[in-house]
């Protein structure tokens, strides 16, 4: 694929999160991870890839969003009796599933694993066996199979086409993600820390001593940085006119949500103190490599000296290896250096009107 057909969106944000342990391990520890030999807190992309998920609920109609669910059955079976097409919906809703390549252990229990899909795609069997009920009965022929396939690929919702779909059971159904989310680092080194808390029965006897429970809360605090990647050629190949809105509204979730791990406990919702989003032709280029050396402590904190930092390195990226992007702009103004600096509604704004003119020749999203 040549350079004149290709557009990545790279999201970077530097975000500080006071007290908190929004992702935890299997021992309840904030997650944590070695990098340039010291250890960094961490967040995991698959943690804030379902932030940016929940937040598409209030940013996208119901109806261009997938669920991700193994009670793919009953799904189905809906679909099938708002149509009137079988006396038995259920048993309807599992043999076209079957008929499509995915494995069923019963009409209760669904998939093995949880399956990604469109309400779009669950209609569009549904009608198949409403429109054609001899899907449901015998053997099917190659070609019949390849339509049963198409109505689980055509149509795919936005976080389907964003974050993609994998079918075990049959690839033919996979889903290629048009978006890449890392794995958050703190720019500089973190200890994690303990909170010791109790509790009283609020019922006890005045004259009783003690706590009626007693526990540990495992806790950090950094300065991050994030990065995401989208292809939006290949969104656009996926979504077409709603490949703007889903690029969009995925820049918007991808700055305001936040993992809502011991949310409760606390309240470290915080925003980000500095965000570049970039157009290249290229490649997506990460640029975490500004953090291979830690930040050291300093009476600036961390925000300032990590801002410095991500603009020398994204000036030497672009200087040595790969050129400046065809579009650059910034919330914050902490890297106002590095692109046009704006407030985040008139930069979502300006990239939605940016799009359009930078997707290569016949991607049709208007």
């Amino acid at each position: 694929m040549s350079y004149s057909t290709r557009l990545y969106l790279d999201v970077h944000a530097l975000q500080t999160v006071p007290v908190s342990c929004i992702n935890r391990d299997d021992t309840g520890s904030p997650k944590t991870a070695t990098y340039g030999g010291v250890t960094r807190s961490r967040v995991s992309s698959q943690s804030w890839k379902r932030a940016i998920r929940v937040m598409f609920k209030d940013l996208l109609p119901e109806e261009k969003l997938g669920v991700r669910t193994k009670k793919i059955v009953d799904m189905i079976a809906e679909e099938i009796q708002r149509r009137g097409a079988a006396d038995d919906p259920q048993a309807a809703a599992q043999k076209i599933l079957e008929a499509a390549g995915l494995k069923i252990k019963s009409v209760e229990k669904g998939t093995d694993a949880l399956f990604f899909l469109s309400r779009s795609q669950a209609g569009a069997l549904a009608q198949l066996a409403a429109q054609e009920p001899e899907l449901l009965k015998g053997s099917l022929s190659r070609e019949d199979k390849k339509k049963i396939a198409r109505a689980l690929s055509d149509h795919p919702a936005i976080d389907v086409a964003l974050f993609g779909r994998m079918v075990a059971d049959d690839p033919s159904l996979n889903t290629d993600a048009s978006a890449q989310v890392a794995h958050s680092l703190s720019t500089h080194k973190v200890s994690n820390e303990y909170d010791y808390f109790t509790a009283v029965d609020d019922l006890t006897m005045e004259d009783s001593t003690g706590a009626s429970h007693i526990g540990t809360m495992e806790f950090n605090s950094s300065t991050m940085y994030r990065y995401a990647t989208v292809a939006v050629h290949q969104l656009a190949e996926q979504l077409a006119e709603d490949t703007v809105q889903a690029a969009v509204q995925f820049v918007r979730a991808f700055v305001c949500s936040m993992p809502t791990g011991r949310q409760n406990s606390c309240a470290n919702r915080t925003l980000p103190d500095a965000v570049l989003v970039t157009l290249r032709n290229d490649q997506p280029i990460n640029l975490v490599g500004a953090y291979e050396k830690p930040v050291p402590a300093s009476d600036e904190g961390y925000v300032a000296p990590s801002a410095r930092r991500l603009v020398r390195h994204a000036r030497n990226v672009y200087g040595q290896f790969a050129g400046e992007p065809v579009l650059s702009l910034v919330t914050g103004e902490f890297l106002s250096e590095l692109g046009d600096t704006m407030p985040l509604s008139e930069l979502l704004d300006t990239l939605a009107r940016a799009l359009p003119e930078h997707l290569p020749a016949g991607r049709n999203v208007l």
